[in-house]
């Protein structure tokens, strides 16, 4: 498994897959897409990274427009860019519309 936290693990996925404000995806997507990198504990099931989903809607990155169970379809509110953060030296990923503070929950610094 990796070190990288979930929530800079999807907002990666999204930057790298799914970085268009027409397009839409969903939380299933990017979770089999973390499965398959095995960079998650693999007893995790859908329902457990459905917080981090939560949160992408709260911050203002992706907002959720339509659900179905355990499935949320998502679109972004504006484009996704990559940003050093000094504070933690990670690639962070935000979208333009979001506050600039880092997504890393050990770091949170204002880029």
């Amino acid at each position: 498994m990796n070190a990288e936290p979930i929530p800079l693990q999807i907002r990666r996925i999204i930057f790298e897959k799914f970085n268009d404000v027409d397009a839409k995806f969903t939380n299933d997507e990017i979770f089999q897409m973390m499965q398959e990198s095995g960079k998650i504990d693999p007893a995790w099931k859908i329902d457990d990274a459905e917080p981090f989903f939560e949160e992408i809607c709260r911050s203002g990155m992706a907002r959720n427009i339509a659900q179905n169970f355990t499935t949320i379809w998502l679109k972004l509110f504006s484009p996704v860019r990559e940003i050093h953060c000094s504070s933690c030296n990670l690639d962070v990923h935000l979208g333009e519309s979001e506050e600039q503070k880092c997504p890393n929950p050990d770091c949170l610094a204002v880029l």
